[in-house]
């Protein structure tokens, strides 16, 4: 038996609101057939490259523990602590500070999005190929 993932489902409160600060964090877009609006109650934006696609679905429910399934991002161009700036500016919070914690270069940073949906920042394929680390 195979299957393939249709896209990743990511419970909100505010679908549309989420929806439109994880676009410029991953460089995601609306389906042009069907843009998000405020209001909608499910919000699917997709990697323009890859086609990749995240839905936001608004559920009742608080986020309450830590998550059982997160997402690991790797900057494009910058580096892990430039974009961690990046990030930081845009609203993300730091859950956990994991840098140097198998010596210098090494590590990542656990981040929370405005709704405590966790995810973590890598190092660069840069960084990695310069053997930061």
């Amino acid at each position: 038996m195979t299957t393939f993932i249709a896209h990743t489902t990511v419970d909100a409160r505010n679908a549309y609101e989420l929806s439109e600060w994880w676009k410029p964090v991953l460089g995601y877009v609306d389906l042009a057939d069907d843009p998000n609006e405020p209001g909608h109650v499910e919000c699917l934006i997709r990697d323009p490259e890859s086609g990749h696609r995240l839905l936001f679905i608004e559920v009742p429910d608080e986020k309450v523990v830590k998550n059982r399934l997160h997402l690991d991002l790797r900057p494009r161009a910058a580096t892990r602590d430039e974009e961690l700036e990046t990030l930081l500016a845009h609203g993300a919070t730091v859950v956990a500070d994991r840098r140097g914690i198998h010596g210098p270069g090494s590590g990542w940073v656990t981040l929370a999005d405005p709704e405590g949906n966790e995810f973590c920042l890598l190092r660069s394929l840069g960084e990695l190929a310069d053997g930061d680390g």
